[in-house]
């Protein structure tokens, strides 16, 4: 992992998180705003992915189970796809907050996922 880019991470799929929410909440069914979002926090994970392949080759190895940290960087990237294809089958407003509550997953996530990474204790 970069650690600044794991910042990045977490910014922006709070931000997509609360977007969503807030829309939902206000009645919009999804749209291409809210599914843009889930998207834009996909393409990030998915840059995590190879950003997590190449690190331990250039000596930026984890402190944490590797194993841990592929669990939740590989369930993590399966939630904004299904979360997605929630909220094309059911359009209403509670397809968009999942849309959000997945967001908000994410940026858990990947705060775990840093903390696998960055600050283990031996």
């Amino acid at each position: 992992m970069i650690e600044w880019f794991s910042w990045v991470q977490i910014a922006v799929a709070l931000a997509a998180g609360v977007f969503c929410l807030v829309m939902g909440l206000l009645g919009k069914k999804p749209n291409d705003f809210t599914l843009g979002s889930l998207i834009l926090v996909e393409l990030l994970l998915i840059v995590q992915v190879v950003i997590a392949i190449v690190a331990p080759f250039v000596g930026n190895h984890p402190t944490g189970h590797p194993l841990e940290f592929w669990a939740y960087l590989i369930s993590a990237v399966l939630i904004p796809p299904l979360a997605g294809f929630w909220g094309l089958v059911e359009r209403n407003r509670w397809s968009t907050v999942v849309l959000g509550v997945a967001s908000l997953a994410i940026a858990v996530m990947v705060i775990r996922m840093h903390a696998i990474w960055f600050v283990q204790l031996a």
